[in-house]
């Protein structure tokens, strides 16, 4: 586990196949009933998501979550010296989730099976920081409570701040980071694109 971490930093163009893992875990998950919950909560934060960022924007943002959640959550493991799988799907859902309530932080929400019980969507995401920062800290195993803090930070950033920063520049970005990989490949010896 630890040789796979540190091949994420290297510039070998050949570890370029040892990334997919990150992204491929943002579609991971531990159980079918994980599944079914994780796909819950994203059905009923999708529309109002998509209403905020649009289509494009929150594929990009979804996909990032996915890694920098994995990535949050393979630091910690490895701080704590525990070696279990990162599930980013649960992270990347968290950052759906921290999103909408940072955005619409007054809309009421109630759990599905206390549909009397509402709540407001500010109320929920300190909720959750709580048990997950609880979680962490405490060691407990129900959860990738990491991942789920890493993601809802990354949604919290995004929008607040991430939204102008990236998106709204990414033009200048995307020419940037094409001329850096066009500069490290050519470096390397390796086929310049």
């Amino acid at each position: 586990m630890r040789r796979i971490m540190f091949t994420y930093f290297t510039s070998d163009p050949s570890s370029k196949a040892l990334c997919s893992p990150m992204l491929l875990s943002t579609f991971s998950h531990f159980s079918l009933f994980h599944m079914a919950a994780n796909m819950y909560v994203l059905w009923s934060f999708s529309s109002s998501i998509v209403s905020l960022l649009g289509c494009e924007q929150f594929m990009a943002v979804y996909l990032s979550a996915g890694v920098i959640s994995t990535f949050v959550s393979y630091v910690a493991k490895m701080a704590t010296g525990r070696f279990e799988p990162s599930l980013g799907a649960s992270g990347a859902i968290m950052t759906v989730l921290a999103a909408v309530c940072t955005k619409m932080p007054e809309a009421k929400l109630a759990i599905i099976f206390l549909p009397m019980f509402t709540f407001t969507a500010g109320s929920a995401l300190k909720a959750i920081i709580a048990f997950d920062t609880a979680g962490l800290a405490l060691g407990w195993r129900l959860f990738d409570h990491a991942a789920h803090l890493g993601g809802a930070l990354f949604g919290m950033w995004y929008v607040t701040y991430g939204h102008e920063l990236i998106w709204k520049n990414r033009e200048p970005l995307v020419k940037a980071w094409h001329e850096m990989r066009t500069k490290n490949t050519g470096k390397g010896g390796g086929k310049s694109n």
